[in-house]
């Protein structure tokens, strides 16, 4: 396996009694790139991306993190391991401030439970990994600000820095552009492009002319299977994805 390869899904299929919502897809994320997954309402992104984030379990296919088997590993160990994701939803605490909301997951990825007489607030580790999420994010300016309060495009940095904070290499986006004005689509577009230097990058994502500018590598998907796969202008150029996703422009 490429040690730039970081995360690599093999055949996975999902199941539901009699609906397959994934069927045999095969992905893997590049340190250094994005790889956009696009596909209309029920294609199953959100079910590949559950499946690779350890959520729930492939009914058949096999899941590799930096070249170990975890297919078998929840959540919390993938996570453990390297692992981010972000969500659709806004997963902020909105009464707590920017940086608190950083710290927290900065915490839960490093837990000293043999250290319970100590203030968690005032862990040094913890306060430094917060720190840094929230600058790479673009948010060093607002650490103090009410969670809340945030812009709706800040509040999806703010989703991204408290990903960052548990130190990742491999990074699931669930549609983090969703709702955001012109303006913060294009700080968003920024940061993805700086935070793939890093990391293995997955985005899941309906904005069409965003995916395209960002991403290095595209898969198409329909009613749970992959139809196309390749660089931006493969995909562009696809007579099937134009016939099936793109109104054949």
């Amino acid at each position: 396996m490429s040690t730039d390869i970081l995360l690599r899904g093999r055949g996975i299929t999902r199941r539901w009694g009699g609906l397959t919502a994934v069927n045999q897809v095969s992905l893997d994320l590049q340190r250094g790139s994005v790889h956009g997954v696009i596909g209309t309402n029920g294609a199953g992104k959100s079910t590949l991306i559950n499946i690779l984030s350890g959520e729930i379990e492939p009914s058949e296919g096999q899941v590799e993190l930096l070249g170990q088997d975890v297919t078998g590993w929840t959540q919390p160990r993938r996570a453990r391991a390297g692992l981010g994701r972000s969500y659709q939803r806004n997963t902020i605490y909105p009464s707590f401030t920017v940086l608190e909301n950083c710290r927290l997951a900065a915490q839960a990825q490093t837990q000293k439970p043999w250290h319970w007489w100590q203030d968690a607030a005032r862990c040094a580790t913890s306060l430094a990994a917060a720190h840094e999420a929230a600058s790479r994010a673009g948010l060093q300016g607002l650490l103090d600000q009410t969670a809340g309060l945030l812009s709706h495009g800040q509040k999806r940095q703010l989703e991204i820095a408290m990903c960052l904070a548990t130190q990742p290499l491999v990074l699931l986006l669930d549609e983090p552009l969703a709702g955001m004005g012109a303006e913060e689509t294009e700080r968003m577009l920024a940061l993805l492009a700086e935070l793939k230097t890093r990391h293995a990058i997955l985005l899941v994502e309906h904005d069409m002319d965003a995916v395209f500018r960002v991403a290095d590598c595209i898969t198409v998907m329909v009613n749970g299977a992959v139809i196309a796969s390749g660089t931006p202008d493969f995909v562009r150029n696809s007579a099937e994805v134009q016939s099936a996703y793109l109104g054949g422009h």
